[in-house]
């Protein structure tokens, strides 16, 4: 049996290497364009310099697993066409491309390994009072603000956006603005029209001059299961039934960022209990037993405010904000332990999550 599985994020790792443990007589080939597992959810620290967020593919994937370096053009009937001109047979594909950027002209795009890379460069070659303009006022766009402002206090680092932490409560948003305030990180709430000649342009009609502007909103998909011809939605992520099969093709997984799930956040914390789910149903389909729907529920979200600090927001199952909330190093401590342990589940294929939200 030949599983391919497009993709090596947390969705996809989760899945190859819970696959690997279940399926032993399976032939399992992860394709990523990359040698490496990139943790997203360190992104800010790479651009920052304050950290690493990459990891080789061959101390992530288990004993077994071939890992393709690739990207890919197209999935047809059965078959992975690869942009190097070599193809893959399936009986079983998971796909598992993640999110990307769309950034504005004029702008870095972070929340990718290439955009994390090209703002870590543009930031060693700024000097002291130069002007760094993060957009977006979501949890990537306060942590890259945060991250910068405090490995480079020596910058002016400002936050734009039209709503800062919509996702938290009203104490998470107050706790927020209060460690960016010590940052010093100017806070604009306000929506950019365009960025030119090192200026920023408002929404309101005001100008803001900038030597980097980087772009953090995140919410593109690749458009692989479009250009494939599976179902998807209005913004490009694959269809899926109730148990994350595509409903274009069952023999196609489509798990994470990419998959058109009901409730589903944008987030590692999604990803890696659907990857488990989707291999656990391929377990069951080849058992022949009927596949179980997919159903998970948050307990929350933790972000970081620089080394040192971090906000954990707590929720509701349906990921709406509960009123409790801290910050603080205990938050930060919170936060690392998140971190790690989406990277080890990575690893060792094991996911654990609450189940969904009652009706």
């Amino acid at each position: 049996m030949n599983i391919v599985v497009v993709g090596a994020g947390y969705a996809g790792a989760v899945a190859a290497n819970r696959l690997a443990k279940k399926v032993t007589d399976a032939r399992i080939t992860v394709v990523n364009p990359r040698p490496d597992f990139v943790e997203r959810v360190r992104l800010h620290e790479q651009l920052a310099g304050t950290g690493a967020a990459a990891t080789p593919l061959s101390r992530v994937l288990g004993a077994g697993i071939t890992a393709r370096v690739a990207g890919v053009d197209k999935i047809g009937d059965g078959v992975v066409t690869l942009d190097d001109g070599d193809s893959l047979d399936f009986d079983h594909l998971f796909l598992a491309v993640g999110s990307t950027v769309d950034p504005l002209a004029g702008t870095i795009g972070v929340g990718t390994w290439e955009g994390a890379e090209q703002a870590r460069a543009a930031l060693g070659g700024l000097s002291g009072g130069a002007a760094v303009t993060v957009i977006g006022g979501g949890l990537t766009g306060i942590e890259t603000a945060a991250e910068v402002a405090e490995a480079r206090p020596e910058l002016r680092v400002r936050l734009v956006g039209n709503e800062i932490g919509a996702s938290l409560s009203a104490g998470g948003r107050r706790r927020v603005r209060t460690v960016l305030d010590r940052l010093g990180v100017q806070v604009v709430t306000d929506a950019v029209d365009a960025v030119e000649d090192g200026r920023v342009l408002l929404r309101s009609g005001a100008v803001l001059d900038t030597a980097l502007t980087l772009w953090a909103v995140i919410g593109a998909v690749p458009p692989l299961a479009a250009r494939s011809g599976l179902a998807v939605d209005a913004d490009g992520r694959a269809v899926v039934d109730p148990s994350l099969r595509s409903v274009s093709d069952p023999r196609v997984f489509a798990i994470g960022d990419c998959a058109a799930v009901p409730g589903a956040r944008m987030a590692c914390a999604t990803a890696a209990p659907q990857g488990a789910h989707a291999a656990d149903t391929l377990v069951r389909m080849i058992a022949g037993r009927e596949p179980r729907p997919y159903s998970m529920g948050y307990s929350g979200q933790a972000l970081s405010l620089g080394r040192r600090n971090a906000l954990v927001q707590t929720s509701r199952r349906d990921d709406s904000p509960l009123p409790i909330s801290y910050a603080g190093r205990v938050a930060a401590f919170t936060k690392e332990r998140v971190v790690r342990y989406a990277a080890w589940s990575a690893r060792s294929g094991v996911s654990v999550w609450l189940p969904g939200p009652r009706a």
